[in-house]
């Protein structure tokens, strides 16, 4: 064979190798009904997917699709990279039960360059919130979409409807980019928190709105490098570090900022809570700037005696240590008196924390601000008067 055409087929060759591949879940049998089962559609769709050696985009046009729960595993796939173009929505069935025994609807894991691009998921928590809120025995509920040990993820434009218990779960993952995210449930649904990142590094949440019944973004232990940008919390309990110091061995959280960010009726603002018991772990490098509270409960919060129904650490004190952290413009109004409330470890006390610009109000008149085991500076204007 001839150099010249050996060079046009292998050209021929690459080029259809790195062509695209998209499967439209239409075509494996998806009913975009809302009543039709379209698990197996998707699972067959995930099947050819994972099996393809070009780059693979999953298609769910608009419509609604009912999903029961699944899992898009990437560890035998050929490629590790996969991006899924959601222009409908996908919809947990109405029996809380289906889903709720397990810890996540929709999960992802091992990959490597996964995409998801908008769509909305439906998980139609609120008959488990009130089985839950009747003191029935109830299933804890499922996370309505998960990504563990994966790197390089893009969620961008997905909104996530009435979880049953958190929306959007990191874990373990490097290198996730979320942009855009709408996430809405009741302010009362109980556990049902926005964002939660944890063991991971270098993730950015950016441009998104979060209303909901708990944390907006909870962040976990082992977070390093996280950048929490243009995010509007409320209802919901603010955006937590924390809570940490569950375990006795634990990593820490490091490198986290947030920065213009808006906070409406929530129970917090900006806030670093531990358990009141000994830890290794520790929270350090945090920034809280540019953030705006409007009739927040709690707008500055460090709390180390967090001891829910006073279960297993009464008369303890936290192990964490909490250092350099800095609230830098921080302004607006107080739902309660206290604007400031730093409430430390006596074992470990607070160190290095920076307050910068910080002027909140509670009923037109300075807030107040109160100190416990907490050492640090104060810069530019400050109302309430600091109490480092």
């Amino acid at each position: 064979m001839s150099s010249p055409v050996l060079i046009i087929l292998l050209l021929l060759l690459s080029i259809s190798l790195s062509s695209a591949q998209t499967y439209n879940i239409l075509s494996y049998g998806a009913k975009p009904d809302g009543k039709t089962d379209s698990t197996k559609a998707l699972t067959a769709v995930w099947a050819k997917a994972c099996a393809s050696v070009k780059p693979v985009t999953i298609s769910i046009p608009k419509g609604r699709f009912l999903l029961r729960s699944i899992v898009f595993d990437g560890a035998k796939c050929k490629r590790k990279s996969v991006t899924f173009r959601i222009q409908g929505t996908l919809v947990a069935p109405s029996d809380y039960r289906v889903i709720g025994n397990g810890n996540y609807w929709i999960f992802f894991q091992h990959l490597d360059g996964l995409s998801v691009y908008g769509g909305v998921l439906d998980a139609q928590g609120a008959s488990l919130w009130s089985c839950k809120k009747s003191g029935k025995n109830c299933p804890s509920g499922a996370t309505s979409i998960g990504f563990q040990s994966s790197s390089n993820v893009v969620i961008s434009g997905l909104t996530s409807l009435n979880s049953q218990m958190f929306h959007v779960v990191i874990n373990g993952c490097r290198n996730v980019n979320i942009q855009g995210v709408k996430v809405s449930a009741d302010g009362n649904s109980p556990n049902t928190d926005g964002i939660h990142v944890q063991s991971s590094s270098t993730v950015s949440i950016l441009n998104s709105k979060i209303s909901t019944g708990d944390d907006c973004v909870s962040i976990g232990p082992g977070t390093n490098g996280l950048w929490i940008e243009n995010v509007a919390c409320g209802p919901g309990h603010g955006i937590s570090i924390g809570s940490l110091g569950k375990e006795s061995v634990e990593a820490g959280v490091q490198n986290v900022t947030v920065k213009t960010a808006t906070f409406t009726g929530t129970e917090n603002g900006v806030r670093i809570k531990s358990w009141a018991r000994p830890s290794n772990g520790f929270a350090k490098n945090i920034r809280f700037q540019h953030c705006v509270m409007n009739n927040v409960q709690n707008p500055i919060v460090i709390d180390q005696n967090y001891c829910p129904g006073n279960e297993n650490c009464p008369n303890q004190v936290s192990g964490i240590k909490i250092s350099d952290v800095m609230f830098f413009d921080i302004h607006g109004t107080s739902a309660t008196q206290v604007g400031v409330k730093f409430d430390c470890s006596s074992k470990k006390p607070c160190t290095g924390i920076r307050l910068q610009d910080v002027k909140l109000t509670y009923r037109n008149k300075p807030a107040m601000a109160d100190c416990s085991h907490a050492g640090g500076t104060e810069a530019g204007f400050q109302q309430p008067n600091s109490c480092l």
